[in-house]
């Protein structure tokens, strides 16, 4: 618990610190002339993709269209470098988050990008490279599952011992106790397997930014799909192959939560339904927003989230091998 207070306090000190990505506004007077602001969208001209169009964008966009959108709505692009002229640096009216995650991260990006000659491939590189570096982390994190299994013996002997006891507070008091000492001996905390899920936010976070504030990546094609194009934009377009975007996010990240959930379902207590309440309930919600995100985000968390399954089957593999020598 102390763990995951500690990563929220980073967290909340990083955002508090930061830029971020500022959407592309124009004011519109409506029928009872009122002037409401409109966010645009890439909506029109051949290459549409259908996504929110970001003002501070940091390099200069290839696509005509796109560049009559910027200069129709008040951005010069024409003082932005070529994105492949593009170098990170620190300017001291931007956040911490814009000049030590975004502008790093897109630069990363893009000259991946042009060694690997293509976009798609670099963010899933970029993707892979990252997961690599927090891999320590996240294993001990899957880990919690594998140590759940030990447990599941004492744990299950509790359970009966107070089976008739639910109605006596100084019983349950006494059963929770216990309880703790078990998670205790088994180095066990219901939370930290929610550690993944934090980390992935804000990786999720600057990736997005990185990729909407990059025209290069959204404007380049990855297997047949644009990576700016979102799958509900382009369902709409009649491009109904984009639907296996969000059908693949769903499937990762359903199996990726799936061992976070695996062996807690089995506990009755109040935390671990609470967990695996909450693990199915981010699992509808991510698929539904996937409609709403780019391509390239969509691969970026398709990459993560198998990276999180193959770590877990590796960490459980690794927990049999153990007790099979025992």
């Amino acid at each position: 618990m102390k763990r995951l207070k500690k990563i929220i306090i980073v967290f909340l000190l990083v955002f508090l610190l930061t830029g971020c990505t500022k959407q592309l506004v124009v004011e519109k007077t409506n029928s009872n002339g009122k002037k409401t602001k409109v966010v645009v969208k890439y909506d029109e001209g051949k290459n549409a993709t259908g996504q929110t169009l970001t003002k501070n964008i940091l390099c200069k966009p290839k696509d005509a269209s796109l560049n009559k959108i910027y200069k129709n709505n008040k951005v010069n692009t024409d003082k932005l470098v070529q994105c492949n002229k593009f170098v990170p640096t620190i300017k001291s009216n931007e956040g911490l988050w814009d000049n030590i995650f975004i502008k790093p991260l897109a630069w990363i990006i893009l000259k991946l990008g042009y060694f690997v000659k293509n976009f798609g491939l670099a963010v899933i590189l970029a993707g892979l490279f990252i997961r690599l570096i927090l891999y320590p982390v996240t294993k001990k994190s899957a880990m919690q599952s594998e140590n759940l299994k030990k447990a599941q013996p004492e744990l299950q002997r509790l359970e009966k011992k107070y089976a008739n006891k639910m109605d006596d507070q100084q019983a349950m008091i006494q059963k929770s106790q216990e309880m703790m000492a078990i998670y205790k001996k088994y180095n066990i905390s219901l939370f930290s397997g929610c550690i993944i899920a934090f980390i992935q936010l804000p990786l999720f976070i600057a990736f997005l930014e990185a990729i909407n504030r990059t025209p290069a990546i959204f404007e380049d094609n990855f297997l047949g799909l644009q990576l700016g194009t979102t799958p509900g934009f382009a369902l709409s377009q009649g491009n109904f192959w984009y639907i296996i975007l969000p059908i693949l996010v769903f499937v990762v990240t359903f199996f990726s939560f799936k061992f976070t959930q695996k062996d807690v379902s089995n506990d009755n207590n109040p935390a671990a339904s609470s967990t695996k309440m909450m693990m199915n309930f981010m699992v509808v919600i991510i698929t539904i927003s996937s409609f709403q995100l780019s391509t390239a985000i969509g691969l970026y968390w398709i990459t993560s989230s198998l990276f999180t399954i193959i770590q877990n089957i590796l960490v459980q593999r690794g927990g049999n091998n153990a007790r099979i020598k025992k």
